[in-house]
């Protein structure tokens, strides 16, 4: 009935539609691609990565191998490790959005694996015209003899939850980093300082992006550092591993995770569903172009360019059925195959766009993730805008997606640099930003605070720079934001002068005992610790170089600084009062929880435009607990009369002007506080805490 194609002891049999990608099976490996007006599949099976042409091809009958929309294919006698690739043909029409090229070697877009040999030139996959010897390949892998060694995922409640946002090569690539040559930049890097990441307190890593992605998707003699370049949904970067090649990272990954779980701490994945690396209509193809490329991006009607609301040159057609297919598809495979804890969505909003683009009040994919099965019990992020304005901080759909809060990051930065009218909307910042979420009664811990992220400053440079600094990137300095809401305090850069150098330090204390004793889920900017500068670089997604690096000599340089955040993860995992109820909307939050206003008299806060000051009292219901805090973000010293207490003493627990050690203390190490008043230096803050006389 069928043909039987034979080549040495390589053997075809029409296989199966499902699953998508390259499966495994018992005596060789069944290949299934989706490609609608295709007209002719060729399947291309490589000796090697490196291999310039294929060592067996096999064209695809439709007669035999199509059914729908899909081509399928098995080979016998092959299995882990082979390398393969498509050649598919079809409509050129690029005004009625059909790219099919069949010069072009495609890899699949279910890989698990993806090879940039030594050949691949991303030039020679850009335009029409044969690419085979210099081309991304893929790989077939079989995922089953990993040992996990019985390792589970340690769930953490958000209410329990820091998140520390980290690069993975630029974690250990400094030479300084302590880890061996071959190790440095690499997820066995990572493993190493486990021990480092135990002692900030951190709960959970947040992981930039570990999906393949193009390193040579840069400016002309630079290369993607930062990693929102993405090749595939499915693959492991190659280069994060010691041994640089595709299958070696996949368990360099495994392994990775299967240690930080053990260290009780948790993995989320910043994950590129927005676009991919294959750009606009001058860009490269790779994969999706060439396969069915309405189907993955959106396109204009008119003329077939590419929507562009990432960016980035292209969008994905996310709420197409193909594609949100996929992405569900890829969400699975990452949790039950790689036992990752949760996902931050990278401009998410883009999710939320229909076919023609346009914001969909219900999108699928969206509210698919949100009630998926496999997904419940994952940390689900958003970064809840995108590159055309569609801004959702606060209106993003469901109950289970979290937010990056980027009305958190720029209300506490203009309150503490000084700005005028700020109070109101700090006070509701460090509440859980009642005004954003109590709407929609949401948890206060939807909110995911931040100061800094890897997108704009770091904190040394928010109070060290007071512009942006990216001539390094090689775009005139045009690149990054320019609303950084920053002060260098009277020298720009770095300075010796001691009074600056005190008021920076001071500044760093202040966010980020803000970031700690916020109510919301608190997120740690990588190196921000150890005062890591990126010398006034906001946008440094192509300096894979010691711009971006953690510098581990901070470690000793700042250890003040390092102390403060180790304690401030104590202090806010010991007080209650920090730790208010994960399930309860933050309308009855606030109800719940006595909190009072205060300014330099109790139960007066100054909310005037020209306030630079506010206090404080948090008093827990159940616990009996009772916070005092104080933010003078006035340039002079302000003194507070202090509310009485007639059963408790007041403990001074953090002053941001005092050197260190008396700048924190633990709580059962809190020294009592004697005086009805306090003065607050200038761009100081000051916690005290109430315990009972008894």
């Amino acid at each position: 009935m069928y043909e039987l194609a034979q080549s040495h002891d390589v053997y075809t049999w029409p296989g199966e539609a499902y699953p998508l990608g390259a499966s495994v099976k018992r005596n060789g490996v069944n290949f299934t691609l989706y490609s609608k007006d295709a007209t002719r599949v060729v399947l291309h099976l490589f000796a090697s990565a490196e291999a310039a042409s294929p060592e067996h091809s096999f064209e695809l009958d439709p007669s035999i191998h199509k059914r729908g929309h899909y081509w399928f294919i098995f080979v016998g006698n092959i299995g882990h490790g082979q390398v393969y690739g498509f050649q598919v043909d079809g409509p050129w029409d690029p005004e009625r959005g059909q790219r099919f090229d069949g010069d072009k070697l495609l890899i699949d877009p279910y890989s698990q694996a993806i090879s940039l040999g030594r050949n691949y030139d991303r030039q020679r996959a850009i335009g029409k015209g044969r690419n085979m010897d210099a081309s991304l390949r893929s790989i077939v892998v079989d995922q089953s003899e990993f040992d996990w060694q019985g390792t589970v995922t340690p769930r953490h409640s958000l209410t329990e939850t820091i998140i520390y946002e980290m690069h993975v090569g630029g974690f250990t690539r400094h030479p300084n980093s302590g880890v061996s040559e071959a190790k440095r930049g690499t997820f066995a890097g990572v493993i190493e300082k486990i021990p480092y990441l135990k002692s900030l307190g951190i709960t959970a890593v947040e992981l930039m992006p570990v999906q393949q992605f193009d390193v040579d998707d840069a400016p002309e003699g630079k290369q993607n550092y930062w990693g929102y370049s993405p090749i595939n949904f499915f693959s492991v970067h190659s280069g994060y591993s010691v041994e640089k090649t595709p299958l070696a990272a996949i368990d360099e990954f495994k392994t990775l995770v299967r240690e930080l779980h053990k260290a009780d701490i948790e993995v989320i994945l910043d994950v590129v569903f927005n676009h991919t690396a294959e750009g606009d209509e001058f860009g490269p193809t790779f994969c999706f172009k060439g396969l069915q490329n309405g189907s993955y991006y959106l396109l204009d009607r008119e003329n077939g360019r590419y929507s562009n609301f990432s960016g980035c040159g292209n969008t994905c057609n996310a709420n197409h059925s193909v594609l949100r297919r996929m992405i569900i598809d890829a969400l699975h495979f990452w949790v039950t195959e790689m036992h990752v804890d949760g996902f931050r969505f990278d401009l998410a909003s883009v999710l939320a766009r229909d076919g023609s683009g346009q914001p969909m009040s219900d999108p699928p994919l969206l509210w698919t993730i949100d009630t998926d099965p496999i997904l419940c019990a994952t940390k689900i992020i958003a970064e809840a805008w995108d590159a055309a304005g569609l801004y959702q901080v606060g209106s993003f759909i469901g109950d289970r997606w979290n937010e990056w809060n980027g009305k958190y990051r720029d209300d506490v930065r203009a309150f503490w640099r000084g700005d005028n009218g700020c109070v109101s909307r700090f006070a509701s910042r460090i509440l859980g930003s009642p005004d954003i979420y109590c709407s929609h009664h949401h948890s206060p811990h939807r909110s995911v605070n931040f100061i800094c992220a890897h997108d704009g400053f770091t904190l040394n440079d928010l109070v060290s720079y007071s512009d942006k600094h990216n001539l390094a990137n090689g775009e005139g300095n045009r690149d990054g934001d320019n609303h950084n809401l920053s002060s260098n305090y009277g020298v720009e850069g770095p300075t010796t002068l001691k009074d600056i150098e005190e008021i920076r330090v001071r500044q760093c204390k202040n966010m980020l005992a803000t970031l700690y004793l916020s109510l919301g889920t608190p997120m740690l900017n990588m190196g921000d610790e150890v005062r890591r500068t990126q010398q006034g670089n906001n946008n440094a997604y192509c300096q894979d170089n010691p711009i971006s690096w953690f510098d581990w000599q901070g470690l000793e340089q700042h250890a003040e600084m390092l102390r403060f955040v180790q304690m401030l993860a104590q202090v806010r995992s010991a007080e209650p009062t920090i730790d208010w109820n994960l399930h309860t909307p933050l309308s009855s939050v606030v109800e719940d929880v006595n909190i009072c206003w205060h300014g330099v008299m109790p139960d007066q806060p100054d909310w005037s435009e020209h306030s630079h000051s506010i206090a404080l009292t948090v008093y827990h219901p159940i616990t009996l607990d009772e916070l005092y805090v104080v933010c003078n973000a006035y340039w002079d010293p302000i003194e507070f009369t202090i509310p009485d207490r007639d059963d408790s003493d007041w403990h001074l627990l953090i002053n941001t002007a005092n050197p260190s050690p008396q700048d924190i203390y633990l709580v059962e190490e809190a020294p009592s506080y004697p005086d009805n008043t306090v003065l607050v230096a200038g761009r100081s803050m000051i916690v005290m805490v109430a315990k009972s006389r008894k």
